[in-house]
């Protein structure tokens, strides 16, 4: 469903380019769970999600049991992490391609409500809302 909200005003061309690549860079809810669950202690989950200082970290503490630890409690977060992961894939594909996301009909995103680009980052957010949550930017008012 994220992916019809990014392609919605694209045409057959950049659909395609743009599923090729999402297909190439997202990543996977269970694949990331069992890295977490399994090699936790090891920090190869923090390393499947790009955050290689962290992974670095969690191998360097790895001795003491606390990155095990952590590993088994992460994973229960790791979906959640994934997804936000995807969406941002998502979003960084259609903004290079210049293309706006569109929406699922005149209410703009899936839950009805108008939703307003944030000018700093380009995260969707509620309209109205003052501050972006993304990048802690102030959001231009809408008349």
């Amino acid at each position: 469903m994220l992916d019809l909200y990014y392609t919605a005003n694209m045409n057959d061309q950049q659909r395609a380019f743009f599923y090729q690549e999402y297909a190439r860079m997202k990543k996977d809810e269970v694949v990331g769970v069992l890295f977490a669950l399994l090699l936790g202690c090891f920090g190869i989950h923090k390393f499947y999600m790009g955050e290689t200082g962290w992974g670095i970290l969690y191998i360097v503490f790895s001795w003491t049991g606390i990155p095990a630890l952590l590993g088994l409690i992460e994973c229960f977060f790791m979906p959640g992490r994934v997804r936000r992961y995807n969406d941002g894939v998502a979003q960084a594909i259609a903004m290079g391609m210049g293309v706006a996301p569109g929406g699922y009909g005149a209410g703009g995103f899936a839950g009805g409500g108008r939703r307003d680009p944030c000018a700093a980052c380009g995260r969707m957010n509620d309209a109205g809302a003052v501050f972006c949550p993304g990048c802690g930017g102030a959001m231009a008012q809408m008349a």
